[in-house]
């Protein structure tokens, strides 16, 4: 009896990975199955079994096992069946004569390769399993009646000794392949391996003369759906004695114990899918045996036995085949588990030398792009960009800048610790780049744009398949249909390299997080230097704000006596005693403005920031109209740009901006005439998009005076720093300072750009921040008017009168 066909109509290979063939409901006709209840009767058998026993299989639902295999036999398999752990795992009972064989069983003589010389009726192995409930017992030829592991190790001798010669997985499978043929005497044996994605690629093969050879060839994964494979992973040997036999059905065709059909999943007498035969056939190949190659619980490959025609190898034989595959599975762990462990060292060797330099260097990005030998060897890549604080620093062989600019792109919208790709350019849909063909990233940060890539260039290889691997076979009247053709079929892979090893993943993780450590640990000596820092800058502000407290007093009282001195005494005095005088008195009121700087200069890292939305065009037009008052013989040409509103403290950014406009009114004396006049510009704008201060408003003070050395612009922001004499320009040299240190305290950057005799651009960036609601009732976020410029008093030291920062309501 054979399957009856689907209904005709060609679907995709996902009707073939749908079709159930663990529940087919027969059994092929070398054999015979028997399901049994709690009481040892049968409920459940095939359809063959009636000639055992001379009767219909229908007469034989509800009697004992033993009328088919006699007493003794029927209880050694009851007794299996008890025996914990036999759900889904086949035993061997033990072998018996065949039922219809009157007299006692003769020795068995066995033919080389495995073959046995057959009487009418072989001796059967009785071999039982539980699963799902159900017991299960089948019967299959075999040798003899005598025990049938004694005969195992003549079989598998030979195999066990060459196990120790072979030093790689390529001498196993060859071993494997021509062992295995040995025994069984099947015309062709292929040992194959699968990939990540199911292809199969043969390995070693042992064939006869006449049989197409496969070896190095390549199976796609279409030819083993993923339903077949899970079985292969459970039972781990399958035989297909005749690619033209007619199944056996089971009698009934639901087991009465569930209603349902029996899953044969254990069985290994259970009939394959139609599909599968027509594979068969269209090979050439008239009997098959597969054995499974079981690495770490996945199936890893198969061993896979040909004949040109029906072939029924003996239990024992069969045994012995999977007792070997067996063994090839634990042998090819062992070497994969050596290779790996070896080649894990390694990479731990380097990642050591990494970690050692990054230790040993102030930036771990200098350290990697120093030892570029063991950051590539790390992954075994042709290049590497390490990408930190907005930096992209390569290695070896990469991508240009604005290619690596795009991958970190798709990279920012990838979740994950560490990202592989060996198509890199069809996994993020970006244009193909040689070199980049392959790519391996681990983020560094959760929240900034910190990542080390490693890429690999294009590998082109020539892979052939075993026909191609996208035919079907279009004349079978299954919806389900194998490919026809086994030809071989080239084909060429472009845009790949080589796939990233799991040991590489593991190793660019740990690399990864010993990464953050060095960095998190450098953050934290940072956070202490800073904390240090801060308590050393608190303790010299106060010092400096106590001594210039302690000494405005005293100078005051120099430069008040030598005054009164003057006045008083003047007619006692001769001329150079005047002169005396005078320079005591200027030098006392020079230190006094001196020591009124420090103290304003103290405060200003001490005062809180009151911020609040401060219209810049209303403040700078306050100072210009400050300027004009008090130099009004000044010829001045003020280009004054539309400003921006800055989240600021108002008093602060007043002293800032009276400092620049000062300094800009300062140098430019030097251009007295009408026709020359001095300019000074005062504008705005947005910081780049492709910089640090891409969130930050820029306001820039420029003018067109006598300008500074380039080269000593470090020294420009520099507490009592003058790049001028101070018989030119009068000045402490702590007001540039004091700008610094009030925009830092908001959070931003203060630089400047000059030449000699062609003026100063003095520029500030201030980040910007959610609006804050402007002062109501006169007040400053709760500071009223009076207070302002009172603190404004504190912190500007100055002869010229203060004015309120906001217009009087």
């Amino acid at each position: 009896m054979t399957h009856p066909a689907p209904p005709s109509a060609h679907v995709t290979h996902a009707d073939c990975a749908s079709e159930p063939i663990h529940i087919p409901g027969s059994i092929q006709p070398h054999g015979y199955l028997i399901s049994l209840d709690e009481n040892g009767r049968i409920v459940q058998l095939s359809a063959n079994v009636a000639a055992l026993a001379g009767t219909r299989a229908e007469d034989l639902l509800g009697e004992a096992l033993a009328r088919l295999i006699g007493d003794a036999a029927a209880q050694a398999t009851l007794a299996a069946l008890a025996e914990p752990g036999t759900d889904g795992t086949p035993r061997l009972v033990g072998t018996i004569a065949d039922p219809r064989v009157k007299h006692s069983p003769q020795s068995i003589a066995s033919e080389p390769g495995g073959a046995a010389t057959h009487p009418p009726h072989p001796p059967l192995a009785i071999v039982a399993h539980r699963y799902n409930g159900l017991a299960i017992v089948e019967l299959e030829p075999a040798l003899g009646t005598a025990d049938v592991f004694s005969s195992l190790y003549p079989l598998v001798r030979t195999f066990l000794r060459g196990l120790q010669e072979s030093t790689s997985v390529d001498d196993l499978a060859r071993l494997a392949a021509s062992e295995v043929k040995r025994i069984t005497g099947f015309g062709r044996t292929l040992v194959y391996s699968f990939d990540d994605d199911g292809n199969g690629h043969v390995l070693a093969e042992a064939i006869e003369p006449g049989y197409a050879s496969y070896l190095d060839q390549h199976f796609p994964a279409t030819d083993i759906p993923a339903q077949a494979r899970a079985l292969y992973v459970h039972n781990r040997i399958r035989l297909i004695a005749d690619a033209d036999y007619a199944s056996v059905p089971l009698v009934p065709p639901l087991h009465p114990a569930t209603g349902r059909p029996t899953d044969l999943t254990w069985a290994s007498l259970r009939s394959v899918s139609p599909v599968h035969v027509q594979y068969m056939k269209n090979m050439g190949t008239g009997s098959s045996m597969s054995m499974s190659i079981v690495v770490r619980g996945r199936l890893w490959g198969l061993i896979s036995c040909h004949h040109a025609s029906a072939r029924v190898p003996a239990f024992e034989v069969r045994a012995a085949c999977e007792h070997i595959a067996q063994m090839l599975s634990l042998q090819i762990e062992a070497r994969e588990d050596r290779t790996q462990a070896e080649y894990r060292l390694e990479l731990r060797r380097r990642l050591s030398r990494l970690l050692a330099a990054m230790a040993n260097s102030e930036h771990f990005v200098s350290a990697l792009r120093d030892e570029p030998h063991d950051l590539l060897g790390l992954a075994n890549a042709a290049g590497a960009a390490i990408v930190f604080d907005g930096r992209i620093v390569t290695v070896g062989t990469t991508p240009d800048t604005a290619q690596i600019e795009q991958i970190l792109t798709w990279l920012d919208g990838q979740s994950g610790e560490i990202i592989a790709a060996d198509h890199f350019a069809d996994a993020a849909g970006v244009p193909f780049h040689h070199d980049a063909a392959g790519m391996l990233a681990v983020s560094i940060s959760r929240l900034f744009r910190n990542y080390v890539i490693w890429f690999r260039p294009e590998v082109v290889r020539a892979l052939n398949w075993a026909g191609n691997p996208r035919e079907k076979l279009a004349t079978l009247a299954s919806s389900l249909s194998p490919r026809a053709s086994f030809d071989v079929w080239t084909e060429v892979v472009r845009e790949r390299s080589l796939p990233w090893h799991p040991a590489e993943q593991e190793i660019a993780l740990e690399f990864r997080a010993a990464l953050l450590d060095i960095v998190l640990r450098r953050a934290e000596e940072l956070a202490q230097l800073a904390l240090e820092l801060g308590r050393a800058n608190e303790e010299l502000e106060g010092f400096s704000y106590t001594v210039s407290h302690d000494l405005r007093a005293p100078l005051r009282h120099i430069a008040g006596f030598a005054d009164l001195l003057a006045q008083n005494e003047s007619a006692n005095l001769s001329t150079r005693g005047k002169h005396f005088v005078e320079r005591i008195a200027d030098s006392a009121r020079f230190g006094g403005k001196l020591v009124d700087d420090l103290l304003a200069f103290s405060q200003m890292g001490r005062a809180a920031l009151h911020k609040q939305r401060v219209d810049m065009n209303r403040l700078v037009g306050e100072l210009v109209a400050d300027q004009q008052r008090d130099h009004p013989q000044r010829a001045i040409e003020w280009r004054v740009a539309p400003l921006v509103s800055l989240t600021v403290d108002p008093v602060l950014m007043h002293v800032v901006l009276r400092n620049l406009i000062d300094n800009a009114v300062k140098f430019t004396r030097n251009r007295e005439n009408a026709h020359d006049p001095a300019i000074i510009e005062i504008g705005c704008r947005a910081g780049d998009s492709d910089t640090p201060l891409a969130d930050h408003d820029i306001v820039f003070v420029r003018d067109n005076g006598v300008g500074f050395d380039a080269r000593y612009v470090g020294k420009l922001f520099g507490v009592f720093q003058r790049l001028h004499r101070f018989e030119d320009f009068e000045g402490t040299g702590i007001g540039l300072a004091s700008v610094k240190r009030i925009v830092e305290r908001h959070g931003g950057q203060a630089w400047a750009e000059g030449k000699l005799d062609a003026g100063t651009t003095v520029s500030f960036a201030i980040p910007r921040a959610p609006d804050v609601p402007p002062a109501q009732n006169g007040a400053l976020n709760g500071e009223s008017a009076a207070a302002a410029v009172a603190r404004l008093a504190s912190v500007s030291p100055d002869t010229q009168p203060f004015r309120n920062v906001r217009k009087p309501e």
